[in-house]
């Protein structure tokens, strides 16, 4: 809500030193859920262990925490890539697992960074040592894009054999490239720099032919404000009392300190200038009848 007004803010020519002030507007308690979702040129998405922080290493400026063990990314890691003096950014995507479109492991939370990527480089582990089939980890991972979203699946892929310098990687290798028709597929060894001009050139090409990423749709929402110089005045027979409401009351409230002389000379001003006098006139008040404002009990006299 809208702040109050410190005691200096009502100094004037007659009053030097004022010794009431404004309190702040009160508004509506509201829960917020705030949505974090990285913004990247390009995102490295592959399962678990296949490279990517280290790949990330040597294409940008970032320094990941690079370890031999599943997992040793927890969050989304940013670098930023200079290719000729133009910059772009990309995001080392937590590993994803297989399940990931219905929450397994950190699904959702790794999902919802790449949604804000222009485009995929998607890195395999050729090297076979830890027995896995880099055309089957490649199938998987592109069907967990296709369950999450379509606009996921969507995305242009850059699609890197990692680990090649390893004896079993070139078969490897070779049987990705072979099952690959839709995207580029490029061979690295990220650990010894090999391939890395070659990608880096790759990703920058591809995105000189895309948009921009376009911005979070969301629904615009304000505060409602009333009228301040409204008011309804209430009459209760049984106990002979005024009771005067609404976004006046509320504004009056933060603007008077009742036992101040000149901030309580101020409000009776206001209710002179506002109307509420000579309404409550009209409705039969007389001396000595009782008007409530807000918390304050006030008795009425000409």
């Amino acid at each position: 809500g809208e702040g109050g007004k410190g005691n200096a803010r009502f100094i004037n020519w007659r009053r030097h030193a004022p010794h009431f002030s404004q309190k702040g507007e009160k508004t509506p308690v509201r829960t917020l859920v705030m949505e974090l979702k990285t913004i990247a040129d390009v995102g490295l998405i592959g399962f678990p262990n296949v490279g990517k922080s280290t790949t990330l290493s040597v294409i940008t400026n970032a320094r990941p925490k690079i370890a031999n063990y599943h997992f040793t990314t927890l969050s989304p890691n940013l670098g930023v890539a200079d290719y000729y003096g133009d910059p772009f950014v990309v995001a080392d995507i937590p590993g994803l697992i297989e399940g990931a479109a219905d929450g397994a492991g950190l699904g959702h939370d790794f999902l919802r960074h790449i949604e804000r990527t222009r485009m995929l480089v998607h890195v395999v582990d050729v090297s076979g040592e830890e027995g896995r089939d880099p055309v089957e980890d490649y199938k998987k991972i592109n069907a967990e894009l296709k369950k999450y979203s379509k606009i996921l699946a969507g995305l242009p892929q850059i699609v890197v054999g990692n680990k090649c310098e390893t004896e079993e990687a070139e078969e490897n290798f070779k049987r990705l490239k072979r099952s690959i028709r839709k995207y580029p597929v490029m061979k690295l060894s990220a650990v010894l720099g090999e391939g890395i001009p070659e990608l880096k050139h790759a990703i920058y090409e591809k995105l000189q032919t895309l948009p921009l990423v376009e911005p979070i749709e969301f629904e615009p929402f304000t505060y409602e404000e009333a009228d301040p110089s409204k008011f309804t005045i209430d009459y209760d027979k049984e106990d002979n009392v005024y009771v005067v409401t609404g976004p006046f009351v509320e504004v009056a409230s933060r603007n008077i300190t009742l036992n101040d002389y000149q901030s309580l000379s101020y409000f009776q001003k206001l209710l002179r200038e506002k109307g509420i006098i000579k309404k409550l006139r009209q409705m039969g008040a007389v001396d000595g009848d009782t008007v409530i404002i807000g918390d304050v009990e006030f008795e009425f006299t000409e």
